[in-house]
């Protein structure tokens, strides 16, 4: 491999092969995407600068790639997963948030000493997290109230814009919301841009058809005055003379209607068959 290819890893994998011509990375399978392929959103493998030249917020991803972090100048890291290995202790000076009984405590005062420390040093230095979206980001900006002063709507603005993938959970919200009373002695006033927590939903009921206990109990519709039977029969407005059966109604019919009656025998020597 050139020496001009080493110098230059894929700006998104980070691993080295010729992305520019479209060659699939042969570590990760990566390519680059087609122009004409609008849907496809390339995740950049470099971590996010938050302050030039010093602090950098990314992934443990980000934290396994030696080569692009030397190449961005980064000489510490702050690991604030215990669970996230610290792959090169040889290269690299790494300082990681004890885990206490509790890990969804953030630890703010002690990552602020080591931040501080680094600054002063001038030393810049990646804070990272599994993903980069939640914990992590929630370091840094706690880190920016106390050294900027800054509060933490403007903090959280700072740090979103830099990084649009920043997803703060609730709770970590509202562990900054404590540590800014901590340091301004009250909480900032709301802002548009402070993240919109989605709405806790409700895990769904199985009743199996049975009322639950909060439920109104519905009056059964058998019980209402006025209401219609499925067994009741609608009435008919017809004479019950009408509904006769057999022989008798086609006699009927005959002797009433007169051209089914027999006319008189105005011959009254005729004699009846029977008489023979």
């Amino acid at each position: 491999m050139r020496k001009r290819e080493r110098e230059n890893p894929c700006g998104v994998c980070g691993h080295y092969h010729k992305y520019e011509e479209g060659e699939v990375c042969g570590v990760c399978g990566h390519r680059m995407p087609d122009l004409s392929d609008k849907t496809s959103i390339p995740v950049s493998a470099f971590p996010s600068a938050i302050v030039p030249e010093f602090l950098y917020l990314g992934s443990y991803d980000n934290a396994s790639r030696s080569e692009l972090l030397k190449t961005q100048g980064i000489s510490r890291v702050l690991n604030t997963v215990p669970a996230c290995q610290n792959l090169y202790k040889n290269s690299f000076t790494y300082h990681y948030l004890q885990d206490l009984q509790d890990d969804k405590i953030l630890q703010f005062e002690d990552a602020n000493q080591f931040l501080e420390q680094c600054e002063r040093d001038k030393a810049r230095v990646l804070v990272h997290c599994m993903s980069g979206k939640n914990r992590s980001p929630a370091i840094v900006i706690a880190y920016l109230m106390k050294s900027r002063g800054w509060r933490l709507a403007q903090c959280y603005q700072w740090v979103k814009e830099r990084r649009p993938s920043v997803e703060l959970s609730e709770a970590y919200y509202r562990q900054l919301q404590e540590y800014e009373e901590k340091i301004f002695g009250s909480a900032g006033s709301g802002n548009p841009t402070l993240p919109a927590f989605p709405p806790v939903v409700a895990a769904p009921s199985f009743s199996f058809g049975f009322p639950r206990v909060n439920d109104s109990v519905p009056i059964p519709t058998f019980n209402n005055v006025g209401t219609t039977s499925i067994f009741s029969r609608p009435a008919l407005d017809i004479p019950p003379l009408e509904f006769t059966f057999g022989a008798s109604q086609a006699r009927n019919d005959i002797s009433g209607s007169t051209f089914g009656a027999s006319p008189p025998n105005s011959n009254t020597s005729d004699i009846s068959m029977d008489s023979t």
